[in-house]
């Protein structure tokens, strides 16, 4: 099957390299931290990594650059460890949990365990797919999120009532967020 390496921002997913064959992740970190530089213009802050990538020559590379790189240093473990890297060390262990939720959703949400096409390039593009809607299930949420922020009342948190819809307010915060323009040549209200 194919082995893929993907990166997660802000739970989204990012598909980096699919291959029929059989490579070495960690000479590709390199390669996805400039990809994450060239879309959104600067280095991360940090990287969550499995074991394979923490090698002493991707760790120079992101030190270098001031990029932190979850994991605990190579070589003997310290005798003694503070509260304060105990701690980040567990922060770090989770977040990058998310990735593996990522997988654990692609997988038995959207069948990506269940990959039935028989040539590269079709496999490739339900691989893609199927990040796709995931990503797309993320983006839906929010916009559901912030639909449905439009019927609470901002200061209590409860629902607007009456249990119709309150025009005026929903107009209202459709401007205030943007979404629609009340000048007198755009669309006028529903009475």
């Amino acid at each position: 099957g194919a082995k893929l390496s993907v990166s997660c921002v802000d739970n989204y997913v990012f598909l980096d390299k699919i291959s029929w064959e059989n490579f070495n992740e960690s000479c590709h970190l390199k390669e996805q931290v400039e990809k994450y530089k060239e879309t959104f213009g600067y280095y991360p802050e940090s990287v969550h990594v499995d074991k394979i990538y923490r090698t002493r020559e991707n760790r120079n590379w992101c030190k270098e650059r001031g990029i932190r790189i979850s994991g605990p240093k190579l070589g003997r473990p310290p005798k003694n460890v503070s509260e304060e890297e105990k701690k980040q060390a567990h922060s770090d262990e989770c977040f990058r949990n998310a990735i593996e939720g990522k997988f654990g959703q692609a997988k038995r949400r959207f069948s990506l365990n269940l990959v039935m096409t028989k040539l590269p390039e079709t496999s490739i593009t339900s691989i893609a797919i199927t990040f796709l809607v995931v990503n797309l299930s993320k983006l839906l949420r929010q916009f559901l999120s912030l639909f449905l922020s439009l019927f609470t009342n901002n200061r209590t948190g409860e629902l607007i009532k009456p249990p119709f819809i309150n025009f005026d307010y929903t107009l209202n915060n459709f401007y205030v967020l943007k979404l629609i323009d009340l000048s007198e040549n755009s669309w006028s209200k529903v009475a």
